[in-house]
């Protein structure tokens, strides 16, 4: 999901991005590609490197490997039909307490299997569907038009940057999609100026604690090593729910 610095495109789109059960054959992966300049400095010793695994860049954060990201032929796992039974995308929905008129976001945006529903429950509020990708953003136009949805709004983001308009964003939705950014400390702090005070964000991540959840182990986190992440960019964590069979639910705030 990452081509380089680009302008927010007004188009519609939205989902997220995982990597495929076990059993399930992979989508193909891309290199990364150079993000856009940040003034930021990340924590010292945050980023290091690491003899890459298989499904990993070499690159890790606070010790953790960073997984490749999936293209945009990974769409078909995206639109899956049993994603809903494996995943409760419903449940998930009902527990965001999206109201009308709220501007949301959903980053890793991927086919927009989440931003369509989002939209739907925040009209005529704005719902913004970031990815990196063009192709998932002409995926998510196109279903757009489909659905008639005029408050969905597609923003081509880089590997550092949301492009997302600042101070503006109620709820930042991330959908196994987080542990694939190859530069976190910059996307999360971007993420934490989009947000209005009091804005949250819903991180949605495999369980690495749960050797049964059918995924691959760099496409998981663990609850403490999301805190980790995202406390270090300035966010509170909330709470965890867990009412997703596979997922956490993990809530974080702006101050």
């Amino acid at each position: 999901m990452r081509p380089s610095h680009a302008a927010a495109l007004v188009l519609v789109l939205a989902a997220a991005s995982c990597a495929p059960p076990a059993p399930a054959p992979a989508p193909a992966t891309a290199p990364p590609v150079a993000p856009s300049p940040t003034a930021e400095a990340p924590p010292a010793g945050a980023y290091g490197e690491c003899e890459a695994s298989a499904d990993g860049i070499g690159r890790t954060y606070f010790g953790r490997e960073i997984a490749h990201y999936m293209t945009h032929h990974g769409i078909p796992w995206l639109e899956r039909d049993t994603r809903e039974a494996e995943e409760r995308l419903g449940a998930l929905m009902d527990a965001l307490g999206l109201e009308t008129g709220m501007c949301v976001a959903d980053i890793g945006a991927g086919s927009g299997r989440l931003t369509v529903p989002m939209a739907r429950r925040v009209a005529p509020g704005i719902a913004y569907a970031n990815d990196i990708q063009p192709e998932m953003l002409a995926f998510l136009e196109a279903r757009a038009r489909t659905e008639g949805l005029t408050n969905l709004k597609g923003i081509l983001g880089d590997t550092a940057d949301t492009m997302l308009p600042a101070g503006t964003v109620d709820l930042v939705l991330m959908v196994d999609a987080y542990h694939e950014f190859d530069h976190p400390w910059e996307m999360t702090r971007s993420i934490v100026r989009a947000l209005r005070p009091g804005g949250r964000v819903a991180l949605v991540e495999y369980r690495a604690e749960d050797p049964e959840v059918p995924i691959k182990e760099l496409h998981k986190m663990t609850e403490a090593q999301a805190r980790r992440e995202f406390e270090a960019a300035g966010l509170r964590w909330v709470r965890t729910d867990p009412r997703l069979p596979w997922q956490h639910l993990i809530w974080f705030e702006k101050p």
